[in-house]
């Protein structure tokens, strides 16, 4: 596959002419501030966030030929007012999208703005991808809860038509999900049963694995990442058009940390930047320490990354390392494997902060168990920190969710 990482002056040139309006469009003050701070974040290369790591890499996609397009309901703003790909004049309401505004050679972009079917939008949108496979086509739920109306779409058509009909697929579905204390149907995309449907065996190490090779998605059925960073984002987006086959790609996408998450412009340019499918220790302090007096490895995905690391700050544990899987199918079993050695006197433990019979735990528990197995030829599992089993994704008061979320970090660091 092609390399994603793009040369800095590149991304600064398209940053540069996807938020600078015309002389004569008067965009909304607010919204004038956001463009005059995404210009300065991309002058400095520090602080990208991740509606500047989407942006980008769908300009360059769309520099290098590739149209783009992304529906669902309230795309062209965001759901949570981070993207705002298409603005609106205050006088004369006539619309504005950056990214159509490149250059003269470049591809299409397109945000649609979608009525409420879900089933008859991703359905659509499933039938562009395949009737165009060179294109980057996104559905994006409004919120990942809302996924299940399209159910039918997903279990009959996207999970399995490669096997019933050989036909491949590269739609790309983003579902924000994340537990803020918004109630059951505002806090799960229930990637849980995307992963239940992953095909991959939990019980086998593919071959190929720290190499170039890509048998093992190949192999798979589709791809189930949940990205914390703009870089990351960036790149799994990228990664999707560059590669010369099509897979599914389902994105577990955040929501508290979009505009908290910030990654700096050499992660989009770096040599060798790509997407990581794990992401181990960043921490200076804790990486300063000798591996050996680690006592505690801590595996999870998504944003609970963030709140473990500003806990484990205010505490000043630096006998704790985190990694985070940002890649859960194909599940990366070597980049696991590597971190159990790395801190080989540690006591392993997973969290999440799904309920115990959802998220990602039970599908990741027996592959970091295969892993340890394969590499190491031991026998080690994982200690389970999150919510107990529940039929609700999650409960619908915010006191409760809150001391609930505190007793999940307060356990995993303790």
């Amino acid at each position: 596959p092609r390399a994603t990482r793009v040369d800095k002056d590149i991304l600064q040139t398209i940053g540069k002419k996807a938020n600078t309006v015309p002389e004569d469009f008067t965009p909304h003050r607010t919204l004038k501030r956001m463009l005059e701070s995404r210009l300065q974040k991309l002058e400095s290369g520090k602080d990208l966030d991740w509606a500047l790591g989407e942006q980008l890499a769908w300009g360059t996609l769309l520099e290098e030929g590739t149209h783009v397009r992304i529906s669902g309901q309230d795309v062209q703003r965001g759901t949570f007012a981070h993207r705002h790909c298409v603005l609106h004049d205050q006088r004369t309401y006539k619309q504005w999208t950056g990214l159509n505004h490149l250059s003269d050679k470049q591809a299409e972009f397109q945000a649609c703005n979608s009525s409420l079917s879900e089933f008859g939008i991703m359905g659509f949108e499933l039938g562009y991808s395949l009737e165009d496979p060179n294109s980057l086509v996104i559905w994006e739920a409004q919120f990942g809860d809302f996924v299940n109306g399209a159910q039918i779409m997903i279990d009959q058509f996207l999970s399995c038509g490669e096997a019933k009909w050989k036909r491949q697929c590269g739609l790309v579905l983003l579902l924000p999900h994340g537990y803020d204390g918004q109630g059951p149907e505002h806090s799960s995309c229930r990637v849980e049963r995307f992963l239940q449907q992953s095909d991959e065996d939990p019980d086998v190490v593919p071959r190929g694995l720290g190499t170039k090779d890509t048998r093992q998605i190949q192999d798979n059925n589709w791809q189930v990442v949940n990205c914390t960073t703009p870089a990351q984002i960036f790149h799994v987006l990228r990664r999707q058009v560059h590669r010369d086959f099509r897979k599914p790609l389902v994105i577990v996408a955040p929501k508290a940390i979009l505009r908290t998450c910030h990654s700096d412009i050499e992660e989009f340019c770096g040599e060798g930047a790509s997407f990581k499918p794990l992401i181990p220790e960043m921490n200076p302090e804790v990486n300063a320490r000798d591996d050996a007096e680690i006592r505690k490895l801590i595996f999870c995905s998504g944003k609970i990354y963030y709140e473990l690391e500003k806990e484990r700050n205010v505490s000043g544990k630096t006998d704790i390392a985190i990694c985070r899987i940002e890649q859960i199918t194909p599940f990366p079993f070597n980049l696991v494997a590597d971190e159990v050695k790395r801190y080989s006197n540690a006591e392993l433990v997973f969290v999440q902060e799904e309920p115990k019979n959802m998220g990602t735990w039970y599908f990741c528990d027996d592959r970091i168990y295969t892993a340890i197995r394969h590499y190491m030829d031991q026998e080690r599992r994982c200690t389970y920190v999150g919510r107990p089993t529940m039929s609700s994704p999650a409960v619908g008061f915010p006191l409760v969710h809150n001391v609930e979320q505190q007793n999940i970090i307060a356990k995993a660091l303790e």
